[in-house]
């Protein structure tokens, strides 16, 4: 095959980002010439207008382009980026416990993804969050019973696909078990085989019986199952365990490759080819290095390596292959849909009905609930991570000062803690509002000093609720803009 061939096919493995409000011309001409799909992220997205026009010109550019997108809804969301998500996540359905509440948010979600041009979804996280201490999946995980993040895994796969919208399980073979954020470094699973068959792998086998489309690898270092290569890199565990063992036969996504777990090792092309060789079928780059330069360097590197004989040519057109076939089926699934108009940028009715119900609360209302008077409202703000971005606002604050005008909020960080983190509430009642309140040291002994100086304060947890503590604790299991408005109805006395 020619070189000149051999592009078009390296083109149509990739699924690259950009950055901008409009698709930039280079983009424009690589899907003239073969470029399979494109990511979208937060930069992206201004409102639904703008958006909707942004993948019409792609689709003007070719009608079957995968526009893929990472909108889990809660905590990481990108289509409502600006405002936080108007739908729980992951953790919230779990609490909840409801198939069918999940199954009706995913659809609600899909329907209005389809609505404005997206095709490809990288989600449902199918993690099994066991490890308290995990810094990137948390509430972005269903829970950490295998079988209850797989019954939900399974209903959020059919609610999204039933909308027209590819689903992607990820981070395959399961992430849930770490203390480490694959952006930064390799995480070790150290399950054993017989351990990852009862836990990790469960919730992917129920997504592959649910019909999934596609899987998205992560970067995760799996003894048990390779004990030299990441998953990503791994033909024993895309090729031997999601394929011949699991039967899975839709497209296989990498996690972004410019991430550090492979970068650092492997190179950012270097890991882009031995996922190809191993089994991947797309790869996804964008996140951090997001230009033609990029691209070209991946196309170039997998033209490289065909020709060499270090990918081979049946390999790499059996990945082109398989995304064209998820380019077909998008289509397919767009025709079979009538038409929908986008849910307002303010609202998801069906959100904020499942964010109430996944409320929990804990220890004595009687005196504290409901607050009669304007709040005084402290935030304490741990660390973002990569994957939720530092863009989308968070807290109870703004909710509960639309309800009880007068309510102010004050957010501190670790670096300007004061000695008396409820100084200034003046007698008002008080809510300590945290995130992920059993990971930061700082966090606990802040609280701690709040609640002996007003023990009647409020804690709100919008992470996992690993520690409850005060007189009265509210969970939401999740920072997205619906528990916030859910968790402030209920301190106003209006849930």
């Amino acid at each position: 095959m020619s070189e000149r061939n051999l592009a078009g096919l390296a083109a149509a493995v990739l699924q690259p980002g950009f950055v901008g409000t409009t698709p930039p011309d280079w983009v424009c001409r690589w899907l003239g010439d073969g470029l399979g799909a494109v990511v979208l992220f937060a930069r992206n997205v201004v409102d639904p207008g703008q958006l909707a026009a942004l993948t019409a010109t792609l689709h003007a550019e070719r009608p079957d382009v995968l526009v893929a997108i990472d909108e889990e809804a809660g905590d990481v969301t990108r289509i409502e980026s600006a405002l936080g998500s108007s739908r729980p996540g992951n953790l919230a359905l779990g609490a909840v416990d409801d198939p069918g509440l999940t199954e009706e948010v995913a659809r609600d979600l899909g329907a209005d993804l389809a609505a404005l041009g997206v095709t490809l979804n990288y989600a449902p996280d199918a993690d099994v969050n066991n490890n308290p201490a995990n810094p990137v999946i948390g509430v972005r995980s269903f829970g950490a019973d295998p079988d209850l993040v797989a019954r939900h895994t399974a209903a959020w796969v059919r609610g999204l696909q039933s909308a027209g919208v590819a689903a992607c399980a990820k981070h395959f073979p399961g992430h849930g078990d770490t203390r480490v954020d694959s952006h930064h470094d390799l995480p070790r699973i150290t399950a054993s085989r017989a351990r990852l068959d009862a836990r990790e792998l469960v919730p992917f086998r129920a997504a592959v019986a649910a019909g999934v489309q596609a899987v998205m690898t992560g970067h995760l270092l799996v003894p048990a199952l390779d004990p030299e290569l990441p998953a990503t890199l791994s033909p024993r565990i895309l090729g031997d365990l999601l394929r011949d063992e699991l039967g899975f036969s839709g497209v296989v996504v990498t996690d972004a490759v410019e991430m550090r777990a492979v970068a650092d090792r492997y190179g950012f092309a270097g890991a882009a080819v031995r996922a190809l060789a191993a089994g991947a079928d797309a790869v996804c780059v964008g996140g951090e290095r997001a230009d033609e330069e990029a691209a070209r360097h991946l196309r170039d590197a997998i033209v490289a390596a065909v020709v060499a004989g270090e990918l081979p040519e049946e390999r790499l057109a059996e990945a082109a292959k398989r995304v064209g076939q998820l380019a077909a089926w998008t289509v397919a699934a767009r025709a079979d849909r009538p038409a929908h108009a986008p849910g307002r940028a303010d609202a998801s009715t069906v959100g904020l009905a499942a964010a109430r119900r996944a409320l929990r609360v804990s220890g004595d209302r009687d005196g504290v609930l409901p607050l009669t008077a304007a709040a005084h409202v402290v935030e304490f703000a741990p660390p973002r991570n990569i994957a939720i971005g530092p863009e989308t606002p968070w807290g109870v604050g703004a909710p509960l000062a639309d309800l009880l005008p007068g309510t102010t909020t004050v957010r501190l960080a670790e670096a300007d803690l004061p000695t008396d983190p409820v100084a200034g509430a003046d007698g008002r009642p008080v809510v300590l509002v945290v995130r992920d309140l059993h990971r930061h040291d700082w966090m606990r002994v802040a609280v701690r000093r709040a609640l002996a100086a007003r023990p009647d304060a409020v804690v709100v947890e919008l992470g996992v609720p690993e520690l409850v503590t005060g007189r009265l604790h509210v969970a939401t299991h999740g920072a997205t803009r619906a528990g916030a408005r859910a968790a402030a109805e209920l301190l106003a006395g209006l849930g």
